[in-house]
C-alpha cells in the first residue's frame, strides 16, 4: 500500500507540475502576442540587437555607439558591460520611461567565476570533483551579481578542451564529456536556483556553441574541424547536459562547423539544438560573431546578418548587422517577418521568465547591494572553494604539510602579488582585495616561523611577450633590479632556510581569450630561478599558479613538492597558506591530462588504440610511438596526491552476467592507510572490449568524492545500466550493444584494479 501510494504522489506532483507550467505558458504568450501586437518592425528588429557602451568592461575591440539614443528609440534589446546598481538603474530608466512601448532591457556580463568575490578559474573549480560547490559557486555569484542588478550571466562555458596551448581552456572544465556534463548541469542550476527565478537567479548562458575548445593548433577564433561521431560522443554532452538542465539561453562560437561558421549553421543552432535537443531559449552570437562571418567569406553585412538570422540567432551582440540590414532583407524576400517575429519572441519570453515586466527593477537593491556583495561570508566560500580545487602533483619525503617552525625561503614572482591572483576573466573583481602568499602565510605560520622573502625573478624578462600580456595593465611587472641579482637574492634566502617555497606560474592574462601559447612551459626566468633553487640542495615547494597544464616535467623533476593551485582568486593567499600548513589536506584532482611535451597535443585519457598500439614496453619501430619520448603523459587525467595515502581493494560485482534490463551494482572498498584524514575521489571507468566502431580505451562513467578520517575503510557502490554504456554509432543513433565490458576503479585514469562483465 505504502508504494502504491508513493506512486499516486508522484503522478499527481508531475501532473500539478506540468499544468501550472501550461497555465504560466499561456499567460505568457498571451502577454507576448499581445505586446507584438503593438510593436512595429523597427522595434521588433531593436529587440535582437544586444550592446555595450564599453565604459565597464572591454570584452572584444569595436563597441556600440549612440547607446543612449538608440535606446530611446526602442533599437536595444539588451546591455552587457555595465556594471553597478545605479548606471544599470538609469539605462533601464531610458528604456522604461523613454521608448514608445516601455519594453525593459536585460542585462548581462561575464560573471566567469565568480562576480565581484572571484573564485577560482573554472578549470580549478571542475578539478575538485565536487559537483555540490560548484553548483554553490554559481548560486552564489548569482546572488551576488543579481545584487548589483545583472539578471544575465555568459557562463557557463561547457567547451571541451583537450590542447592546453588553447587559452581559453581556463574557463571550461577540461577534456572528459562525463565529468564536463555533471559541471554543466550543477553550473546551471547554481545560476539559475534549479529554474526558480527569484530575484537572486539570473539566466545562465551556455557557450560557445559548439565544438570551440577544438580549435586547430589550439589558436583562438580558429577553424575546428571534426567527425560527426566524435562530435556527439566527446564533444556534445556538456552543451545537451545544459539545456536539460533548463539553461535560458546559449551563445553560439565563433569557429566554423562542416564548413559553415557556428552563427550561421543552420543545423547546429535550428536542427540539433531545438529540434533535436527541445531547446525553447534565446541564442545570442558571440561578440561581434555575425560580422566576422565576413571574413570567414560567407558574404557582406546583409547576406551574414540574414544568414544568422535564418539559421536560429536571436540575438547580435555589439555588430549590429541586425538592427541595420534585416530590414533590406525583409524587403528583398531574402528573410521573412517570420524570421523576425521569432526570435522577437524568444527575447520577450526570456524578459518575462526573468520576472522583467512584473518589475523591470527587479535586480535593482541598492540594500541588498550592499549586503550582497563582497560580504565575509563569501570570501569564506572562495576560500573553500580554492582549497577544495588545488592538485597535489608530488610530494617526496613527506615535506608537506610545513611545519610551523623554522625558517622558510618565500620566493618567485608571484609570492608578494596581488594583481595575478584572480586569474583570466575576473572582468569585475578587483586585485586590491585579493590575499597575496605572503600575507596569506604569514596569517597562518604565526611566531614560531621565520619568513626570509625574495622576489627571485620576473614573470618573464621577455619584452616583447610582456607588451602582448600587458593588453589590459601591467601583470607582468619588471623590477628594478636585474634579473641576475634577484636571482642571487633568492638563492641567498634559500641558503639561510630549512626549506624553500617557490610561487611561480603564468600571469593571469597568458591564458583566457587571445592568449594561446606555442611554448606552455615556464618562462626562461623562472625556469633559471627553479634550476638554482634547487642546486642549493635546500627542500623545494613549488607553488604553481596558472590558467593551463604546463610542460613542467623538468621543474617537477627539480622539486620536492609540487601543488598546482591554478589562479585561484581573491582568496589565493590564504588558501594556499592552509593548504601547505595542513590546515587542509588537498583533495583535487586533474580534469585535464598535462603532457610532456607540446608535441604530445592533443593528448587525453580516453584516446582510442590504433591497429599497432604503443604497449609501454619499448620498441625499436613500427608501434604508434615516439622516438623520442614515451607517449605517456607527465600526469594523467584524475590524477591528484593526498597528504594521506589511500588504498583499494578488489572490485566486486554482484554478477559477471547482466540481461540488459538489469543493473550491475559495483561496490570496492577504499582505506585510508595514512596519517591524516582526508578525501578521496574515487572513480569509475569502463571499456568497451568490442564495438560497432571503435571504442575509447577507458571513458569515466561516475565518481564518488569520500572523506575518510585515518584508518578507515569505507565501501562505495556505483550502479551501472545499460543506458550508461549507450554511444552514438556511425549512423548518429545513441545505442547500447552487448557484449563483454571491463570496469576499473581507481585514484586516476592509469588504474589498473579491473573486473569484466557481460552485457547481454
Amino acid at each position: 500500500m505504502k508504494i502504491f501510494r508513493n506512486i499516486i504522489i508522484i503522478i499527481l506532483t508531475v501532473f500539478i507540475v506540468n499544468a501550472n507550467a501550461q497555465i504560466t505558458n499561456g499567460k505568457m504568450n498571451a502577454f507576448v502576442n499581445n505586446l507584438m501586437s503593438k510593436m512595429t518592425l523597427d522595434e521588433k528588429i531593436g529587440q535582437l540587437n544586444l550592446v555595450t557602451p564599453g565604459s565597464d568592461i572591454p570584452t572584444g575591440s569595436v563597441v556600440s555607439k549612440g547607446v543612449e539614443d538608440n535606446i530611446r528609440k526602442g533599437n536595444v534589446g539588451g546591455m552587457f558591460g555595465v556594471i553597478g546598481v545605479d548606471k544599470i538603474k538609469n539605462a533601464q530608466t531610458l528604456a522604461i520611461k523613454e521608448s514608445r512601448l516601455h519594453i525593459p532591457l536585460i542585462f548581462g556580463s561575464d560573471v566567469i567565476h565568480g562576480y565581484k568575490t572571484t573564485f577560482p578559474i573554472p578549470l580549478a573549480l571542475s578539478c575538485s570533483w565536487d559537483m555540490n560547490l560548484i553548483e554553490k559557486s554559481a548560486r552564489v555569484a548569482a546572488t551576488e551579481a543579481s545584487a548589483d542588478g545583472l539578471c544575465w550571466v555568459f557562463s557557463p562555458m561547457v567547451d571541451i578542451a583537450r590542447d592546453p596551448r588553447w587559452g581559453r581552456i581556463a574557463e571550461g572544465a577540461g577534456e572528459d564529456a562525463y565529468l564536463g556534463s555533471q559541471v554543466s548541469k550543477a553550473m546551471v542550476n547554481g545560476y539559475q536556483n534549479n529554474n526558480n527565478f527569484d530575484n537572486t537567479s539570473v539566466m545562465a548562458c551556455v557557450k560557445h556553441f559548439a565544438l570551440y575548445g577544438a580549435s586547430e593548433a589550439g589558436r583562438d577564433y580558429n577553424t575546428v574541424d571534426m567527425s560527426k561521431v566524435k562530435m556527439y560522443n566527446d564533444y556534445l554532452p556538456p552543451y545537451k547536459a545544459a539545456v536539460e538542465a533548463g539553461a535560458g539561453s546559449v551563445m553560439s562560437s565563433f569557429n566554423e562547423i562542416d564548413g559553415i561558421p557556428a552563427t550561421g549553421n543552420k543545423w547546429l543552432l535550428t536542427d540539433l539544438l531545438r529540434k533535436q535537443w527541445k531547446f525553447n531559449g534565446l541564442v545570442v552570437s558571440d561578440y561581434t560573431a555575425v560580422n566576422e562571418m565576413i571574413a570567414h567569406g560567407m558574404g557582406d553585412l546583409q547576406t551574414v546578418s540574414a544568414l544568422a538570422l535564418k539559421a536560429g540567432m536571436d540575438m547580435d551582440m555589439v555588430g549590429e548587422g541586425f538592427l541595420t540590414t534585416i530590414k533590406k532583407s525583409l524587403k528583398e524576400g531574402k528573410i521573412t517577418q517570420q524570421d523576425i517575429n521569432i526570435s522577437c519572441r524568444r527575447i520577450l519570453e526570456a524578459k518575462y521568465k526573468l520576472g522583467l515586466f512584473d518589475d523591470p527593477y527587479k535586480f535593482l537593491n541598492v540594500a541588498r547591494a550592499s549586503k550582497e556583495v563582497l560580504s565575509s561570508d563569501k570570501k569564506n566560500i572562495a576560500k573553500e572553494l580554492a582549497e577544495h580545487s588545488f592538485v597535489l602533483l608530488k610530494n617526496d619525503h613527506q615535506i608537506l604539510p610545513l611545519q610551523q617552525h623554522g625558517t622558510v625561503a618565500l620566493v618567485g614572482p608571484l609570492a608578494n602579488d596581488k594583481k595575478n591572483m584572480l586569474g583570466t576573466w575576473s572582468v569585475s573583481g578587483n586585485s586590491d582585495f585579493a590575499i597575496p602568499v605572503i600575507d596569506g602565510i604569514k596569517n597562518i605560520a604565526g611566531n614560531n616561523v621565520n619568513i626570509i622573502y625574495a622576489k627571485g625573478a620576473n614573470i618573464s624578462d621577455d619584452a616583447d611577450f610582456i607588451k602582448h600580456v600587458n593588453v589590459f595593465g601591467e601583470e607582468i611587472t619588471v623590477d628594478k633590479k636585474s634579473p641576475e641579482t634577484l636571482l642571487q637574492e633568492a638563492v641567498e634566502a634559500a641558503n639561510k632556510s630549512d626549506v624553500v617555497v617557490a610561487v611561480v606560474g603564468e600571469a593571469a592574462d597568458m591564458t583566457g581569450e587571445s592568449a594561446s601559447r606555442s611554448d606552455i612551459g615556464l618562462p626562461a626566468s623562472q625556469q633559471k630561478l627553479i634550476e638554482a633553487l634547487s642546486k642549493t640542495g635546500k627542500p623545494l615547494v613549488l607553488v604553481v599558479m596558472a590558467g593551463r597544464p604546463l610542460t613542467i616535467e623538468k621543474e617537477v623533476a627539480s622539486a620536492s613538492s609540487v601543488l598546482f593551485t591554478w589562479h585561484c582568486g581573491q582568496e589565493a593567499g590564504n588558501a594556499i597558506a592552509d593548504v601547505l600548513f595542513g590546515k587542509y589536506n588537498p583533495s583535487g584532482k586533474l580534469s585535464i591530462t598535462f603532457p610532456k611535451s607540446v608535441g604530445q597535443i592533443p593528448i587525453y585519457y580516453n584516446h582510442k588504440n590504433t591497429g599497432r598500439p604503443w604497449d609501454g614496453i619499448e620498441a625499436p619501430k613500427f608501434k604508434s610511438d615516439y622516438l623520442d619520448i614515451s607517449n605517456e603523459p607527465l600526469f594523467p587525467f584524475g590524477f591528484g596526491l593526498s597528504y594521506t595515502n589511500f588504498s583499494y581493494g578488489k572490485i566486486n560485482l554482484n554478477n559477471t552476467t547482466v540481461k540488459s534490463k538489469e543493473k550491475l551494482e559495483i561496490k570496492v572498498t577504499v582505506t585510508n592507510t595514512g596519517n591524516f584524514d582526508g578525501e578521496e575521489v574515487v572513480q569509475l571507468y569502463v571499456r568497451d572490449l568490442v564495438g560497432s566502431i571503435t571504442r575509447p580505451v577507458k571513458e569515466l562513467k561516475g565518481f564518488q568524492k569520500i572523506f575518510l578520517k585515518k584508518g578507515q575503510s569505507k565501501e562505495v557502490y556505483f550502479t551501472i545500466s545499460a543506458n550508461d554504456l549507450k554511444f552514438y554509432n556511425s549512423n548518429l543513433n545513441y545505442v547500447f550493444e552487448p557484449g563483454t565490458y571491463k570496469f576499473f576503479i581507481g585514484s586516476n585514469s592509469t588504474t589498473i584494479n579491473e573486473a569484466d562483465c557481460i552485457f547481454q
